[in-house]
């Protein structure tokens, strides 16, 4: 049986709609269910962030993951492919009213993300201060708690509502599919044949 930890939500309905076409059966998720078996399968329900560490740790041979995620974790897994589903930015959010002002001494940002922030504004030689939250980032620019923020968009409608806007892009993102170290030498063979069996549907 191989183990796949899938994000709850969005993510994890497309991912099992493509395993539906493959393998057909139910592969529905019954409700509040944290785990379902089907066929030689069994899916993890669980939050984004913590997929890398089910995998990390053995608990999932296989997870389906943002790269926002891998690439703010840098977990030691093997990266096998890109879903292209549930594609999303990171981004730089700012005032609506305001500018990311580079010549300040100092910016704040808030973010749930601290080592992409910190990367990618050390790329412009800028100096940071992190602050670290984990929900309704958006408020902190509004409250003069930061700066910017450092987040997750989709469509940018909650920056939007929220009287922000896209500064700049960090990155792209989207689902990858990941693989446990051990796993993909003792499973290599069954995971190889899921591999090019998910290749071939999403094309």
């Amino acid at each position: 049986m191989i183990t796949i930890a899938l994000p709850k939500g969005r993510i994890a309905d497309d991912t099992l709609k493509i395993f539906r076409k493959m393998f057909g059966g139910n592969f529905e998720p019954q409700d509040r269910k944290l785990i379902l078996n089907e066929q030689n399968f069994r899916f993890l329900m669980v939050r984004n962030q913590d997929i890398p560490t089910y995998v990390t740790e053995g608990a999932a041979d296989l997870g389906i993951v943002g790269l926002d995620v891998l690439e703010e974790h840098q977990p030691d897994v093997v990266r096998l492919l890109d879903l292209n589903i549930g594609k999303c930015r990171v981004c730089v959010g700012i005032r609506e009213d305001c500018k990311l002002d580079y010549s300040q001494p100092e910016l704040k940002i808030a973010t749930k993300m601290p080592n992409i922030a910190r990367n990618y504004f050390a790329q412009k030689a800028m100096a940071l201060k992190i602050i670290k939250l984990y929900g309704s980032i958006e408020l902190a620019p509004l409250v003069n708690l930061s700066d910017a923020i450092v987040d997750v968009v989709e469509t940018g409608t909650t920056m939007k509502q929220n009287g922000l806007k896209v500064a700049e892009t960090i990155m792209q993102s989207s689902a990858h599919l990941i693989a446990n170290k051990n796993s993909f030498i003792i499973k290599k063979v069954e995971i190889l044949e899921l591999y090019n069996k998910i290749k071939e549907q999403i094309g």
